[in-house]
């Protein structure tokens, strides 16, 4: 069931960790994750798991923590001890890197002596075997973008089906971003299609379909935003062309996502959506059911996200004011726009252009939260 979709099931692990062990990148990923490590006795240890709960304890948390420990100033989290591991949760997040923001999910999850999620991943990213292997290794499930509109539908029909048996059967939490693809420009917002697809793996009514998945926005924001002067430039170029990707342009922003200086990080998870708050979306018809339900999650998250200085000095520089200027010092004020006008500089296009779509980035979530 689901074989084309779902994680690795614990019996395939040692299969999936002697080749993973084998592949040429193997030494040069511990080395970055763990300089300290002697390389042939974490291997000789790494062959020993045998389960995906081994996997993830020894590995992927660690190496998360190693990677919070070098990007990070800060890492903290709120609403976490509402939950408990009685019941399982559709984590529903704004989504501002590729890889970070649901991993930094698990170790917060860990953290708090909660299970682990299972994770959407794009078959964009599923690219060659050792990120596949360790992918579903770490319960991440494909799902498929593109394609024609027959395909579009199957595709969602297949993963809105398997987050619901892994939820209501297999007893996981699933993480999944409240949009196609990363928030480019700050602006966090729920895509209804996104809503839709989670109901169309059931006949039942609006009510009892949703509230089955107990769906639970998170919202993360970071200091820095992760690769802002790549999105920078794809905004600009998006404003006159179509944009298209080069080859290994997703890989090219995980690495960057994963090694950027990031500043404070902070992880929310907020009050699941409730069978109240579905009812009074089912008032409405079919679209505006959605549209309402994703206005429910988007508060949310503004609700619960952190400014940072980074965020109200942006805003104030974009507007030309200092409405904000008590939520950061004249020191903040000038780090930030030297690391604004060094990044800025590497970039093709209009330097004021620029400016002003860099700013929106970190500026958009002032807006949006109303702080």
């Amino acid at each position: 069931m689901f074989e084309e979709t779902r994680p690795y099931y614990d019996h395939e692990i040692p299969g999936a960790v002697t080749r993973v062990a084998s592949n040429p990148f193997f030494e040069t990923i511990v080395k970055y994750l763990f300089p300290e490590t002697d390389i042939q006795q974490f291997k000789a240890e790494f062959l020993k798991i045998s389960t995906i709960d081994e996997f993830q304890q020894n590995v992927m948390l660690k190496a998360i923590w190693s990677i919070v420990h070098k990007t990070c100033t800060s890492f903290t989290w709120e609403g976490f001890d509402a939950l408990d591991n009685n019941h399982r949760y559709m984590f529903i997040a704004n989504h501002r890197d590729i890889l970070l923001d649901a991993a930094l999910l698990q170790v917060t999850l860990n953290a708090n002596h909660l299970r682990t999620s299972e994770i959407t991943f794009g078959n964009n990213l599923m690219q060659g075997d050792i990120v596949i292997d360790i992918g579903k290794m770490n319960k991440m499930f494909r799902i498929v973008r593109g394609g024609t509109v027959h395909d579009f539908y199957r595709n969602s029909m297949e993963v809105s089906s398997y987050m619901r048996y892994a939820l209501t059967e297999k007893g996981e939490s699933t993480w999944i971003a409240q949009r196609s693809g990363r928030t480019k420009d700050g602006d966090d917002k729920t895509e209804s299609a996104v809503l839709k697809m989670f109901s169309i793996s059931s006949p039942k009514p609006f009510v009892e379909n949703l509230s089955e998945l107990n769906i639970t926005p998170v919202a993360i924001s970071y200091e820095y935003e992760p690769c802002d002067f790549l999105k920078t430039q794809e905004l600009y170029i998006s404003q006159y062309q179509k944009y298209i990707k080069e080859p290994g342009e997703d890989l090219h922003s995980i690495l960057q996502g994963i090694t950027q200086q990031k500043g404070g990080v902070h992880l929310c998870a907020t009050p699941s959506i409730t069978r109240e708050e579905l009812a009074e979306c089912d008032k409405l018809e079919k679209n505006s059911k959605f549209a309402k339900l994703a206005e429910i999650i988007d508060q949310r998250i503004y609700g619960s996200y952190k400014l940072w200085n980074t965020n109200y000095i942006a805003h104030d520089l974009l507007n030309g004011t200092n409405t904000y200027s008590d939520h950061y010092t004249t020191a903040e004020l000038e780090q930030f726009n030297n690391y604004m006008l060094s990044g800025l500089k590497g970039l093709m296009g209009e330097p004021d252009e620029l400016r002003s779509i860099f700013l929106k980035i970190y500026a958009n979530p002032v807006k949006n939260c109303g702080k």
